[in-house]
């Protein structure tokens, strides 16, 4: 396992981190504790998760019990006894709560504390803000954040989902009023959906932040199109639509290249991913041991300049040179 540096923060994190959002439904419990301890085994130590993760109507899976523990706190008893050993990020500010849920000063505290006790610890390492809330000002959001930094509660913060502007304007607050200040940004990105680079991938790089990736193999799609057999796949896992014509088709051509390569497609697509300015880390949302075992392989991958090169060029968004 490869590791870089998150954001200035001096951290260390896995190239590849485990996500959680479906624990608890796929995969279950008992196998989730599982593929957790497997990744531990494998060097990873970043994982990713939100207080809203595997509880929430949109995670629902024919056959997935209605009264299932939160991905937390699945999380939190399979990382018990070697919690000093990794990374935990966690978030809030997911309106899909209902009223009252987003990122004011009363939600975050009482989202951090809920937080805190599903995970069995007394510290987050890094929390993230997971949407924009436009009805709270970005000041109270990050000044609230300051506070529980200082009370020992959070290690870091972080923004998810948030366009580079935005990225840019709380690095201004917390600059202006001498908080503690973003690190990384989290965004959804792969070698199919390269939106991130338009403004987000300039904007941390400006400043020295980290970027990490979620859904970077396009919902299974490019870790091979056999993904197309299963029941559920790609964005239905989420109460999503399938891929489209496009997906489908830049999905067929990472595999071809896997093909004459002699690689796996989700090797490549990781390899080439982890490869771009600002990506630190790549959250991977692994259903069995064998998935993460598998995925964790791609950040020793390497690939030659040519072969990063032609996946490049599958898909080159305005032709933006970030080298």
């Amino acid at each position: 396992m490869k590791y870089s540096l998150l954001g200035p923060t001096g951290v260390e994190v896995s190239q590849i981190c485990l996500g959680t959002a479906t624990f608890g439904v796929a995969p279950a419990a008992q196998d989730a504790e599982r593929v957790v301890r497997a990744a531990l085994d494998v060097g990873i130590n970043f994982f990713d998760t939100a207080n809203v993760y595997g509880t929430l109507p949109v995670f629902d899976q024919p056959g997935a019990s209605a009264d299932r523990d939160p991905a937390e706190q699945i999380l939190g008893r399979a990382l018990s006894g070697r919690r000093d050993d990794v990374v935990i990020a966690t978030k809030s500010g997911e309106r899909r709560l209902g009223p009252g849920a987003g990122l004011s000063r009363r939600h975050i505290i009482q989202q951090v504390e809920n937080s805190l006790r599903r995970l069995q610890t007394d510290y987050i390492d890094l929390y993230y803000a997971h949407f924009p809330d436009p009805n709270t000002p970005l000041e109270q959001t990050l000044q609230t954040y300051d506070d529980l930094i200082r009370q020992g509660k959070l290690r870091y913060v972080a923004l998810s989902n948030y366009p580079g502007w935005q990225l840019t304007h709380a690095l201004w607050i917390a600059d202006d009023r001498r908080l503690y200040a973003p690190v990384c940004a989290q965004v959804r990105y792969s070698l199919i959906d390269r939106s991130a680079e338009r403004e987000l991938t300039p904007a941390a790089r400006q400043f020295g932040l980290s970027t990490v990736a979620y859904s970077p193999l396009h919902g299974g799609l490019l870790a091979g199109t056999r993904v197309l057999e299963r029941d559920i796949h790609g964005w239905q896992r989420f109460s999503g639509s399938g891929f489209s014509e496009r997906e489908l088709e830049l999905g067929r051509m990472v595999e071809r290249l896997s093909q004459d390569w002699g690689l796996p497609p989700h090797e490549i697509s990781l390899a080439w991913l982890l490869s771009r300015p600002t990506v630190a880390s790549a959250i991977v949302g692994a259903e069995t041991v064998q998935e993460i075992t598998a995925n964790a392989l791609a950040a020793d991958a390497l690939l030659e300049p040519a072969q990063l090169d032609a996946l490049t060029k599958l898909q080159d968004e305005d032709n933006l040179d970030l080298s």
